[in-house]
């Protein structure tokens, strides 16, 4: 049991068993990989990003495996809030552990309104991916504009009455710590940091891209340096807590975030390698932490010296 506490944690009063999420988009709605682990032995789940209407997301091909990562360009395919509310959130409550409801819009009252649907339902958090374009001001990224993401944010927060807010930041930007104060100044809870990084392949046979979008995100181990360095620097400029993300692929990761100021961490791209990497990371953690007689992980939050 000692072991267990060492790695409970707490975020915006959520208690989590422990700090590790698997990450949006990359385990479908939690229900996809209850197979292949124990979802009850996570921290947390984020579903894939939920919409107002359901999407069919980006023509394929759509994802395309790189030297050290994975660029995607899915397009937020998702059933609708909705659907995901009545059909999916029952049998995914009967896991224990945290559910995080990542949720995205085309304008500002589509975020409101999905946002609005969520905080009534069943979900423990909301998280926000704001790495889209608001179609009713000619395309401009919530994520990447100032007043975009003021305005959204503030939007959202005013009609939240019982679930904390995350909003999931773009790192496309260049001052990211800029738009965590500007989150937490409009509102949020709590950030997380980062989203995938705008990239793009080229097939040498046919000079045509590998993505039918052309472009797409890109997550893995290539960016985890730059996601820590932002994490850093987002720890340094606000006083709400960070989930850190990006590149995490086993126990030594984690801590490097918990390092820069993280509260709690997810774990992306490295479920497409191995759908338990999370339960591996947990019992390397146990093992660190009793080696260093360390009581807690988040006595490690933002501990870098510098």
């Amino acid at each position: 049991m000692a072991e267990l506490k060492q790695l409970e944690v707490c975020l915006c009063g959520i208690p989590f068993k422990n700090p590790l999420i698997l990450a949006s988009g990359t385990c479908g709605y939690g229900l996809e990989l209850r197979d292949y682990i124990d979802l009850n032995r996570v921290g947390g789940i984020s579903v894939k990003g939920l919409s107002l209407q359901p999407c069919k997301g980006n023509p394929m091909p759509r994802i395309v495996e790189t030297s050290a990562g994975l660029i995607n360009a899915i397009g937020l395919e998702n059933v609708g809030v909705n659907d995901f509310i009545n059909n999916i959130l029952p049998d995914l409550k009967k896991f224990d552990t945290v559910i995080i409801a990542n949720f995205w819009g085309k304008s500002i009252e589509e975020y409101v309104e999905v946002a609005r649907l969520l905080d009534a339902s069943d979900i423990d958090m909301l998280e926000m991916n704001v790495s889209c374009p608001n179609i009713k001001e000619g395309g401009i990224s919530f994520g990447t504009n100032l007043k975009q993401l003021e305005n959204v944010t503030n939007s959202v927060k005013k009609i939240i009455k019982y679930k904390p807010l995350i909003v999931k930041l773009s790192p496309n930007v260049g001052n990211i710590a800029t738009f965590a104060k500007a989150a937490e100044n409009s509102g949020a809870d709590c950030i997380s940091a980062i989203n995938t990084i705008l990239a793009m392949s080229i097939d040498i046979n046919t000079f045509k891209p590998r993505i039918a979008n052309v472009t797409g995100g890109l997550s893995g181990p290539a960016i985890k340096p730059i996601a820590v360095r932002m994490v850093y620097e987002i720890y340094k400029s606000i006083n709400i807590p960070i989930i850190g993300l990006g590149g995490i692929m086993n126990y030594m990761d984690v801590l490097e975030f918990f390092l820069v100021g993280s509260k709690v961490v997810q774990i992306g791209t490295a479920n497409f390698i191995n759908p338990d990497n999370a339960l591996n990371i947990i019992n390397d953690l146990k093992d660190y932490l009793n080696d260093k007689k360390i009581k807690n992980i988040s006595e490690l939050t933002g501990k870098i010296v510098v």
